[in-house]
């Protein structure tokens, strides 16, 4: 797998979404979507972005599976956080509040063990990571 390529894809659907959901406010007036649009644009768009560019500039080993376990994590955190915090605020199926603050926990969760891994991968491979 190509994880820059991967990231980058990604990164790019959640700007979209976030844009698009920024849009929606903007023209509605509605401001009820502000958490999730940021998170979206934050962690979606943003994080992964700055990861695939990590992994683009240092030439961290492409067998890592700590870097894969990283990447994996980042895409699922992600995508368990910003669509259970929707789940959680909007509630668009009544009877499922359980289930969406379990879903949005979880993805949060998820993404924080993303965040712990990427500060495992700058201490450990800090020798790939230089200036020159």
């Amino acid at each position: 797998m190509d994880r820059t390529r991967f990231l980058v894809k990604t990164s790019a659907v959640y700007a979209f979404i976030g844009a698009f959901i920024g849009s929606h406010m903007a023209g509605g007036g509605g401001l009820q979507l502000t958490a999730i649009h940021a998170h979206i644009l934050v962690v979606g768009w943003l994080s992964l972005f700055a990861f695939a560019m990590f992994y683009k500039v240092f030439p961290i080993p492409k067998d890592s599976k700590l870097a894969t376990a990283h990447v994996w994590s980042s895409f699922i955190g992600v995508f368990g956080l910003t669509l259970g915090m929707w789940l959680y605020y909007t509630n668009p199926i009544p009877g499922l509040e359980t289930f969406s603050t379990i879903f949005f926990i979880v993805g949060g969760t998820i993404l924080l063990i993303a965040f712990a891994l990427f500060l495992v991968i700058a201490f450990k491979h800090s020798k790939f990571i230089t200036e020159d």
